[in-house]
């Protein structure tokens, strides 16, 4: 009786060393299902949600360090339906470099729905604060404060962007993703005033970021 989930290509970019194959590697059902790509140094890890429209598997496309060698072969992008693009927000240079990584892709896949994330929040000395975090919204793109340890808004991207490709804005999760459990705790009110602030920042006039 089980429906055929939709299955959506989604590739993950940013820097080094800014967690997303920790991201990834969360959900259990990546852990057990991911395939290696040897031609691409990519590995594909689908990750299945659960929602108001039946399951959805987001096909997740990681770099496996590939983005060290300068950039990303073109077919890592192609047929790419949704994106994230991830920094460090305990490491200026990761969201310095998200302007590269958006351009390089937008180029590939011009009109997908993209989700920029600031990961590793629940480290105390934040170097990227929330005034600085402007990219997302000069493009039009969605953001979220994440912690892939803490699995701080985990799901947050994959419903943002579930919403996006099926149309469906009321769409909801119907059940938690099977989720590694947390590493770390964090600090929910904290976390609570960081992204008041955010929502508040108001756009530089300058080019910068």
């Amino acid at each position: 009786m089980s429906q055929q989930a939709p299955n959506l290509k989604l590739v993950l970019v940013g820097d080094g060393g800014t967690g997303k194959t920790t991201f990834v590697k969360r959900h259990l059902t990546g852990e057990f299902e991911k395939k290696y790509i040897a031609t691409l140094g990519v590995e594909v890890r689908p990750l299945q949600f659960y929602t108001t429209r039946g399951p959805i598997v987001f096909n997740v496309w990681d770099t496996a360090g590939q983005e060290k060698f300068g950039g990303l072969r073109d077919a890592y992008y192609i047929q790419g339906q949704a994106a994230i693009i991830m920094f460090d927000v305990t490491a200026r240079a990761t969201y310095k470099n998200v302007p590269n990584w958006h351009r390089d892709l937008v180029r590939i896949c011009p009109d997908i729905p993209i989700v920029l994330c600031g990961n590793k929040v629940d480290v105390k000395d934040r170097k990227v604060k929330p005034k600085m975090i402007t990219f997302h919204r000069k493009k039009n793109l969605q953001y979220y404060d994440i912690s892939a340890k803490s699995n701080y808004n985990y799901e947050k991207p994959f419903l943002y962007l579930a919403r996006k490709l099926t149309g469906d804005t009321t769409l909801e999760l119907t059940a938690e993703p099977a989720k590694l459990p947390a590493d770390l705790p964090i600090d929910l009110e904290h976390q609570r005033k960081i992204e008041e602030e955010l929502v508040n920042v108001p756009l530089p006039d300058e080019d910068d970021l």
